[in-house]
Order: structure tokens, then C-alpha cells, then sequence
């Protein structure tokens, strides 16, 4: 499947970025809520079928095959022109109001440890997850709702010639979210330590298969992989920190080294203030940490003085800054993190995804301001910044 000349240079500018080396310019996409990019659509006048990656050309997009645990149909428990309420393939019960930006779990059928000891996995190696239509409930439930998502290969391969694709898989605690809620596992984690974690460990193996089965299933098309997993607040990690290095990060380790096998650069996306156990990504050897949430005091200029090319750094530019539509301060802001970028490792995201509260003329500019000062080598002027 033959790459277009733009989509090997977009290629190379993420490749050279994640080597600690000054491409071209700096990379730049986004995550977007559905409601951005119909606010989007009617602020710039676009087509309904218009969309930003292709509108701005931009450097790269994430995809995601069927990670639920078991392959099933959602099953309709209610539905209404207000909302919908279905049961995944998570053994989740989830609530969907149309006209709220994202869902609610209502239940969960695994709710005693005893489940979870007891509970088997579907194959990850099935072919359904990989190249058949279905339902699940990652594409499925979000900000918006969606049955039948379109066989993932058949979407990395559309995808392919014109732009860099990463696959993704979720790791444990993302797991532990989707399928028990963060009461139970957090509950389970101090009354049952050693029982969760041999569940955990079993966890981690299904989706380290799925990330091999995965690459398989691309055959090549995959130029990197996300893996996605929330373990940290505003403040600091949701539980010891400790018991992550014991049972969650080895996992995480062997995604990371099935992927360098494979010659996939790896970006972990991990909301929260992750401090605690920023250095044990740098020593499993990710290339990349996103989103870098400015609002839980991450900042990609200090941890860059701090670690210099020891990683990555993916996001951190302030989307509730963003959202106030002010120009200046956005220039500011931007302008400023661009420093991060000085002798590559920075690629430009939001530091989370990018919301309805952000206007399309918002965005637009943001777009702009990137391309334009976002060129090698870099020349930031009053907001230059001494980095090392």
C-alpha cells in the first residue's frame, strides 16, 4: 500500500522528534471530542464531512481495534431519543444522555473479587477483533455513541498513505476502570492485595497478546502504539505507587519492548500528576508521555530541564486556555511551551483532547501559530526561553 511523499515526510518529522532530533517543525494533532468537530464544522462553515486531521493535514492519528474482554453485540437495556443505556463487553451497564459530553457507569456484572478471580478472557488473538465490524465499547461509548465501528484494519489501512497511524491497547488499571470501576479496584486493592494482583497479572497478559496479535493482524501498516492507562489525579497517584511498580508496570514494560521489537515507538497516555513514577517510564524506555495535563502541575519545560532527551514529551498546552478564545494568552502559551521542542521531543497536542468549549476559529489559529513559529530551527523571540 503505497504512502503519498507528504505522508513519509510527516512520517519521518514523528520519527526524527521521538529520536531527539529537530525535523523540519514540530509535529502537531490532537485528540477531539465528536462535539468539537461538529462545533468545528459550523464555526468554519465546513462540509459535514470534513475533519480536522485531513482539513490541517496533520502528523499523525491513533486507532483503536475491539480491546473489550469479551467479543458481544452491546446489549440495549433502554433507549430513547435522550439517551442510551447498554451493557458492554466489559460487563459494564453504561448510561449515554446525548446531550452529555461523556457517559456514566451505572454496574458492573464483576462485582466481587471472587468474579474477578473467576472471570476468562475471549481470545485475543480472535479475528474479529482485528478485522471484522462490530461493536465495542472504546470506539463504541465515549463523547459520542456509535454501534458497528468499521473493522480496524480496514481503517488502518484507509488511514496508511496519507498519514503516520498508531494502534493502541489499554493497559491494567485502564482495564480495571472499564470493568469493575475505580471504587472496587481501589477498595479490592486494600482489602485484597495479593488477589488482585494475580488478577492484574492476568489482565496484563490478555492485552500484552492483544498488542502481539495487533501488530500481526497490521501486517506492517502500524508505525507506533499508544498505550493508554489512567493511574494518577490532579494531585498526585490514585494508590501506592509501590504497588504499581509490583504488579501494573511490569506489564507495561512488556508492551513497551514487544513494540521495540517491531520498530514501534510507544507513547503512553496516563491522565494526572504522575511525578511519583515519571522516571520508571524513562527507565522502561518510552519514547513518549502524554498528555502532560497542565492542570495537575506537569509542565514539559521543567520535566525537559529535568530529563533533557531521556523522553518525550507529547501535549501539555493548556486546553482551559484554550477554551477562553483569548488570542494573546493562547499566544503566550504556546509560545512558550514550543520551548520544550528545542533539540526535538516535543510533538504539540492539547494536554488532554480538545473540547466543544474550543471554538473552531480558536483552533484554527492554534494551528496556524504552530506551523508558523513552530519551524526549525526554532525562533520564539519574547518567549525564548534558556533550557539547558
Amino acid at each position: 500500500m503505497k504512502r503519498t511523499e507528504n505522508c513519509l515526510a510527516k512520517l519521518e518529522r514523528m520519527n526524527q522528534a521521538l529520536r531527539h532530533e529537530e525535523p523540519d517543525r514540530v509535529p502537531i494533532s490532537d485528540f477531539f471530542w465528536g462535539s468539537f468537530i461538529k462545533r468545528w464544522r459550523r464555526d468554519l462553515n465546513l462540509p459535514d464531512s470534513a475533519e480536522p486531521y485531513t482539513y490541517y493535514d496533520l502528523d499523525w492519528i491513533v486507532t483503536n481495534p475491539n480491546l473489550d474482554p469479551m467479543i458481544r453485540s452491546f446489549e440495549t437495556i433502554r433507549e430513547n431519543e435522550i439517551e442510551v443505556v447498554v451493557k458492554t463487553g466489559f460487563g459494564a451497564t453504561m448510561r449515554k444522555r446525548f446531550d452529555f459530553q461523556m457517559p456514566e457507569f451505572i454496574s458492573f456484572d464483576i462485582d466481587t473479587i471472587e468474579k474477578l478471580q473467576d472471570f476468562k478472557f475471549d481470545d485475543p488473538y480472535d479475528r474479529r477483533r482485528y478485522f471484522d465490524a462490530g461493536d465495542n465499547q472504546i470506539a463504541g461509548v465515549g463523547d459520542g455513541f456509535e454501534r458497528n465501528s468499521p473493522a480496524w484494519v480496514d481503517t488502518v489501512k484507509s488511514l496508511h498513505p496519507n498519514f503516520p497511524v498508531y494502534g493502541s491497547v489499554i493497559e491494567c488499571s485502564e482495564c480495571l476502570t472499564r470493568m469493575i470501576g475505580q471504587e472496587h479496584t481501589l477498595f479490592w486493592m486494600g482489602m485484597y492485595p495479593d488477589e488482585l494482583g494475580a488478577c492484574i497479572n492476568k489482565i496484563g497478559q490478555f492485552y500484552l497478546d492483544c498488542t502481539i496479535a495487533q501488530i500481526d493482524a497490521a501486517d506492517g501498516l502500524l508505525d507506533g502504539m499508544v498505550i493508554w492507562g489512567d493511574v494518577a489525579y490532579k494531585q498526585t497517584m490514585l494508590f501506592d505507587p509501590e504497588y504499581w511498580r509490583e504488579y501494573f508496570k511490569p506489564w507495561v514494560k512488556a508492551m513497551i519492548d514487544v513494540c521495540h521489537k517491531h520498530h514501534l515507538p510507544v507513547i503512553y497516555h496516563g491522565c494526572g500528576n504522575v511525578s511519583l513514577i515519571f522516571e520508571d517510564f524513562i527507565e522502561m524506555g518510552l519514547d513518549a508521555y502524554n498528555p502532560l495535563e497542565v492542570k495537575a502541575d506537569m509542565d514539559a519545560i521543567r520535566l525537559k530541564r529535568q530529563y533533557g532527551d531521556k523522553i518525550g514529551y507529547c501535549g501539555n498546552n493548556n486546553i482551559q486556555v484554550w477554551e477562553t478564545g483569548n488570542l494573546d494568552l493562547i499566544k503566550q502559551d504556546i509560545l512558550g511551551k514550543l520551548n520544550a521542542a528545542k533539540r526535538g521531543g516535543f510533538i504539540f497536542q492539547s494536554d488532554h483532547s480538545v473540547s466543544s468549549a474550543v471554538s473552531g476559529q480558536t483552533y484554527d489559529y492554534i494551528v496556524k501559530l504552530v506551523r508558523e513559529y513552530g519551524k526549525y530551527p526554532l525562533s520564539l523571540g519574547e518567549y525564548d526561553l534558556e533550557m539547558y
